[in-house]
């Protein structure tokens, strides 16, 4: 049995494709574990979600900002003219209902006691140990799957607040946990994130840092798993694994094997 870490897909089904053949996956006994971003830009967003959905509990997902901006373009534009084409695309398939329940099932953070190893889309505040992380996601999660996903998803955008404080709550204290999840790159010591910035680290104003590189967070000792950050790229070290090598900007889809740590890539044409 394999445990492969793949980066960001965002539609591009076809590398999908390839690299699942590379790495001779069998679904009866290998495991997939998707980094986020399963959706968006690369214009095969339908395909991908079908594949991965029919894989079933081989496949396991912590949900990006690109999966979630889709459940929200669902939630208002359900029927169409979400002015996102790709969208637009799965809204229209006989499918669609029971795929967006099935993304609505899949959780922000994911520990592996195996591995020891926390898997998220984008990073983890130095504020947050594993099960901190993992316990916020699931606040989230609860919401994505009750009567009140629409009105979450409504108001999940935007910046603010920007530190986490424990005696936050209602949609304000959701949002702010969507946002360190699902976009944080860079944030200062005291867990204040910065939201605008995507370039590779040194491209960061003032006190901030990538959130890996805060020497006293509570997750030094455990390995994070994370995509989100294709400016970063491929980086595979004791404490992280960067797993976004730039697959929807003509770089490629990269799958990491646990057992061995052996890489496998597929290279992909640029589709923005």
């Amino acid at each position: 049995m394999s445990t492969y870490l793949i980066g960001d897909i965002q539609g591009c089904y076809d590398p999908l494709q390839l690299l699942l053949q590379k790495i001779n996956f069998d679904p009866a006994t290998d495991k997939l574990w998707l980094c986020g971003d399963l959706v968006n830009r690369g214009g095969q967003s339908l395909q991908v979600l079908k594949l991965l959905k029919s894989v079933g509990p081989a496949v396991s997902v912590s949900l990006g900002n690109h999966d979630l901006h889709l459940l929200a373009h669902y939630e208002s534009s359900p029927a169409g003219n979400s002015g996102n084409s790709e969208f637009d695309a799965i809204f229209a398939d006989a499918e669609c209902s029971s795929l967006m329940d099935w993304l609505c099932t899949q959780p922000l953070a994911i520990w592996s006691e195996e591995h020891q190893m926390l898997r998220v889309h984008a990073g983890v505040i130095p504020q947050w140990d594993w099960q901190a992380a993992v316990n916020a996601g699931a606040e989230v999660s609860a919401i994505l799957q009750s009567d009140e996903r629409a009105e979450f998803l409504k108001r999940m955008y935007g910046n603010r607040p920007r530190q986490w404080r424990d005696s936050r709550n209602g949609w304000k204290r959701l949002r702010l946990i969507t946002n360190i999840l699902t976009r944080m790159r860079f944030c200062d010591a005291n867990g204040r994130g910065i939201y605008n910035v995507s370039g590779p680290p040194g491209s960061q104003p003032g006190n901030y840092r990538p959130w890996f590189k805060h020497k006293h967070r509570l997750t030094r000792d455990i390995t994070i798993a994370f995509g989100h950050w294709a400016a970063l790229g491929l980086r595979v070290k004791k404490r992280y694994i960067s797993m976004d090598s730039g697959c929807v900007w003509g770089g490629k889809l990269s799958a990491f094997r646990l057992e061995d740590r052996e890489l496998f890539q597929t290279s992909c044409r640029k589709n923005r």
